[in-house]
């Protein structure tokens, strides 16, 4: 059975094309979830359409990540943690803290996107990068001192 695929499924394909699956995959999963639809002329159309509608938005917000991207690049965030000896941490800062800070300044960013490399679990300046967008990355310094 052919049908096209509207979102990128595992294994399969990627948004857009066509392919050719058993009828029981296509009937009782992938069309019930609106991950696929029956490949017709009317919605070869369809599809067209959505490609189109998808570009535009995509676009739009490539535009504002840019745009708050360059509203972070100046940014920094002060966390203060309680210290132990040698000034080790007890915790770490996590993407939480870091999210409720750019909060509290006005900044809408999502926790998940707030991409730790290394579990800071020291005193010191770090650099942490934001995914605003697929495509778009911001710095911020995170400025970690002792209560």
């Amino acid at each position: 059975m052919k049908i096209i695929l509207r979102q990128e499924v595992e294994n399969l394909g990627d948004i857009g094309e066509i392919v050719t699956v058993k009828a029981g995959y296509a009937r009782n999963y992938l069309i019930p979830r609106g991950m696929a639809y029956f490949a017709s002329p009317k919605a070869i159309k369809m599809l067209e359409h959505e490609k189109k509608q998808y570009a535009f938005r995509m676009d739009k917000l490539k535009g504002e990540a840019e745009v708050l991207a360059a509203k972070l690049a100046d940014v920094q965030v002060t966390i203060p943690m309680q210290v132990g000896e040698e000034d080790k941490l007890f915790g770490s800062v996590t993407n939480v803290m870091i999210g409720q800070e750019l909060a509290d300044r006005g900044y809408d960013v999502e926790r998940r996107s707030i991409m730790i490399e290394e579990p800071i679990k020291s005193l010191g300046i770090f650099d942490v990068k934001i995914k605003l967008h697929p495509e778009v990355i911001a710095t911020i310094k995170v400025w970690v001192i002792s209560a």
